[in-house]
């Protein structure tokens, strides 16, 4: 004899209606799982019993995955872009985000900070890349003395080559000055032997006799010639000193 057809309406009995929702729920489960399953078809069973209590499915695993799917399909094709677009943008945010705490994190271990989670593996690790990074500062180091000391050498030699070029200057300026001085030296001793001669010519030569202002008497000069007798020349010498006296 077959089973009859049972009538679809709320049991009243409290302990009956709980025990068909445990039945129903876990056959019903079973089946979105088989469908699942069988058909590789995403499914998602959501079921709040009476008292509230959620009982859920999601064959993808994440149930908020298959919501969002949902909503994408549910959407207009304007709005399901937009949509598209803003969860590409959402996605690109977390994992940006969670690079970010993760190399915050790998700075204050660097730093020496928060090493207590950190496992023995994790801290060695942790000790390679301090060496490793200590190891390449110094080599960086080192490259840059070398380049500046290769700077230093070179400014030394254009230095050097400089202090050549301005020393030869120097000797030729001092060349050229030494024979601008010899020269006019030369010039200076051939015209004061040229005044020596003049003056000594002109000392053999007699001066003129200059004119004589005589006053109240006659002075009378003997001359060089033997005209003029002795005694006139006396007898104005006489005169001379009579007159004086009186």
């Amino acid at each position: 004899m077959g089973r009859g057809r049972v009538e679809l309406k709320r049991i009243e009995n409290k302990i009956n209606r709980q025990v068909t929702f445990s039945k129903r729920r876990n056959g019903l489960l079973k089946k979105a799982y088989e469908l699942s399953v069988l058909c590789d078809a995403e499914v998602a069973l959501i079921v709040f019993s009476s008292r509230g209590k959620l009982y859920e499915f999601s064959s993808a695993g994440s149930m908020t995955q298959t919501l969002e799917r949902y909503q994408r399909s549910s959407f207009s094709p304007h709005d399901n872009t937009t949509k598209r677009e803003t969860e590409c943008w959402y996605e690109e945010v977390s994992k940006l985000k969670a690079k970010y705490d993760s190399l915050l994190r790998t700075q204050r271990h660097l730093l020496g900070e928060d090493l207590g989670p950190l496992s023995v593996k994790e801290l060695q690790n942790l000790e390679k890349q301090l060496e490793g990074a200590l190891t390449q500062a110094r080599q960086r180091k080192t490259q840059i003395m070398i380049e500046q000391m290769e700077q230093l050498r070179k400014k030394e030699r254009q230095l050097g080559d400089l202090n050549l070029q301005l020393r030869d200057k120097l000797q030729r300026e001092g060349e050229n000055l030494k024979a601008i001085q010899d020269f006019w030296s030369s010039n200076s001793a051939a015209a004061g032997n040229s005044n020596f001669l003049h003056s000594s010519q002109a000392s053999h030569i007699d001066p003129a006799p200059e004119p004589i202002l005589q006053i109240g008497y006659h002075h009378y000069v003997a001359a060089e010639s033997a005209d003029v007798p002795k005694s006139m020349a006396m007898a104005a010498e006489t005169n001379f000193i009579q007159g004086w006296v009186l």
